[in-house]
Parts: C-alpha cells; sequence; structure tokens
C-alpha cells in the first residue's frame, strides 16, 4: 500500500526516478561517461554543445558530460557519508536525552541549542576553513550541522513513546534500558527519521556544492558540480553558457528530487498526515 501511494504520485515517483538514474550514473561513471574527465583536449577548449561533447567542454577541453557525471560520484559519496555519520551520532543522543531526562537531558539540548545557534552553511563554512578542506573535512562539517536536528527529532519521539503502555511493559518485565531503547522505543522513531534523512540528503549536496563554488569544498582537480559552476561562472559573459548551466541544473535537479520524495515520505510514513492533501 505505502509503496503504491509513493509510485502513485507523479512527481513523486519522477523523483525517486531521477534519484536513482544519478545514483546509478555515479556508480557507473567509468563505464558511461564518454571521456576520461580529467583528459583535456588543447583543439577543442571551451567548444559548444556537439555530438562529440554533448554539454560542451570547459577552458581546459575536458568534457563536461564525463565530468559531471564522475563529479556526481564526490556529491553523492560526501551527502551519503555525512547522512550516515549524523543519523548516527543523533539519533544515540537524542535517544538518551530523551529516555534518560534529568541532567543528561539538559547537558545534551544545550550542546545542541549551541551548536544551532550558528546559521548552519556559516558553521560548515568555519570548520571546514579550520581544518582545512579535505573530503573527510567537508564530510565532517556537513555532518556536524546535521547532528542537532536528529538529536531533537529523536527526543521529542523519546519523550512521546517512552510514555506508552508497551513501553512500561517493557521496563516491568525487567528489560534492561539500553534493550528498551533499541527493541522497544527506537523502532517507533524510524519513520520520521527516513523522511528527515531524505531531506537533509538534499540539503548536503546543496552544502558541499556551495562550499565546493567558495573554494572551501573539493578541490580540483577532482570533479564537483559547485565547483565546475565556480570555473564556468567568469565565461558566462563570454558566451560560454554551457559551463555554468549543466551543473547548476544537475545540483537543481538532485535536490528538488530529494525534496519531493522526502515530502511524499512524510505523506506515506505519517498516518496523520493521510487524507490532508
Amino acid at each position: 500500500m505505502r509503496w503504491r501511494r509513493l509510485t502513485g504520485n507523479r512527481l513523486s515517483f519522477a523523483a525517486l526516478c531521477g534519484i536513482l538514474v544519478v545514483v546509478a550514473a555515479a556508480l557507473l561513471a567509468p563505464w558511461v561517461a564518454p571521456h576520461d574527465p580529467d583528459e583535456t583536449d588543447a583543439e577543442a577548449t571551451l567548444s559548444s554543445v556537439s555530438l562529440r561533447h554533448p554539454l560542451g567542454t570547459d577552458i581546459y577541453g575536458r568534457d563536461q558530460l564525463s565530468r559531471l557525471i564522475h563529479a556526481a560520484r564526490v556529491d553523492l559519496l560526501v551527502a551519503l557519508s555525512a547522512t550516515a555519520i549524523a543519523l548516527t551520532l543523533g539519533s544515540t543522543l537524542g535517544a538518551l536525552a530523551g529516555y534518560r531526562g534529568g541532567w543528561v537531558d539538559h547537558l545534551l539540548m544545550r550542546a545542541v541549542d549551541a551548536v544551532m545557534a550558528f546559521p548552519a552553511f556559516i558553521l560548515a563554512m568555519g570548520i571546514t576553513a579550520a581544518l582545512g578542506n579535505s573530503t573527510a573535512n567537508v564530510v565532517a562539517a556537513i555532518a556536524i550541522t546535521h547532528v542537532p536536528i536528529y538529536t531533537r527529532l529523536i527526543r521529542g519521539e523519546m519523550l512521546r513513546v517512552r510514555e506508552m503502555e508497551y513501553a512500561e511493559a517493557a521496563r516491568t518485565v525487567g528489560n534492561r534500558p539500553r534493550q528498551v531503547i533499541l527493541v522497544h522505543l527506537f523502532p517507533n522513531c524510524v519513520p520520521p527519521l527516513i523522511v528527515q534523512a531524505t531531506l537533509a540528503m538534499g540539503f548536503a549536496v546543496l552544502t558541499v556544492a556551495a562550499l565546493s563554488f567558495i573554494g572551501l569544498g573539493i578541490q580540483p582537480p577532482q570533479s564537483e558540480w559547485g565547483q565546475m559552476t565556480a570555473e564556468g561562472a567568469g565565461y558566462v559573459v563570454s558566451g560560454e553558457w554551457w559551463l555554468v548551466l549543466f551543473p547548476g541544473l544537475a545540483i537543481m535537479a538532485t535536490v528538488l528530487a530529494f525534496n519531493l520524495l522526502g515530502d511524499t515520505l512524510r505523506d506515506v510514513l505519517d498516518p496523520r498526515m493521510r487524507g490532508v492533501r
């Protein structure tokens, strides 16, 4: 039934297909890319769209389509890694704070409030500027900005489910707190986590592209959508529009697809949303 509702919405189904296409292209990049992404051709510099180069070439004669496909591997890997780390750490802290309460809850929530006092992108900029703009540091920066979101989400859910009758029954029969949390309570908090993680993937892709655009993200020669957009921004006025258009469309389409899918998953997984639309 849930799968039918997910695929029944044309926009969400198109978003799901778009994400699958991007993921497939990233996984199969060495085989589907028509050229080596780092192969230069002095005779084809700044070539417009053509049969040989469907998305044109850059200032070094590198094929834009091949670079876009390989860049998808970087963007999706960074976004997925950051989301996975933030999801794991935030869920652990939120479950602990929501179940234990007291000084543990107070201490963790004040730490979360301190992190959330900074705008997420500004905080990510500061972290990458301080630690260096390696791929690992970019992942860490995005993950840190996302941890408070999952912590607050799981804490709220845990505060709700820990007062349910089945939670009280699990404690009454002698289950340890860890078993109560992992076996009886946490599974009931998973649906909103799935929705949030899907939406966070889009934000992570946008963040890594923005960091690379201003020079604090993925560095050359590794191809990345935001970096490709930054490289081509100075050539728009001279007519080389394809240098900015296609990387920008890749970012927009991917982020939009994750947002549409997350919005539909919220409707599907949350019983309170059924019948609202």
